[in-house]
């Protein structure tokens, strides 16, 4: 079988917290990297949806952030209801 190597520069920080997520997962960064490639060839794109955020969801990223206009309940039945007011 043939290799091809992929080189690629990222930040430590986030390779330091995406290899510990691969190793609780059993896998190393060499295998996530294939399962990706393979998935892309797979799906002929991304296997996953990529899109730039409509201005209504911008305002809620940016008003969670900020800790506004949060909604707080008291358990998970109280949310559930309050999404068919």
């Amino acid at each position: 079988m043939k290799t091809a190597a992929v080189h690629s520069r990222i930040s430590p920080d986030i390779k330091a917290k995406a290899e510990s997520i691969l190793s609780q997962l059993g896998l190393s960064p060499t295998e996530a990297i294939r399962i990706f490639y393979t998935q892309i060839t797979l799906r002929n794109g991304l296997p996953f949806e990529v899109e730039i955020p409509n201005p209504t969801t911008l305002k809620a990223i940016d008003d969670s952030r900020r800790g506004h206009r949060l909604q707080k309940h008291s358990s998970i039945d109280a949310l559930f209801a309050s999404w068919d007011k």
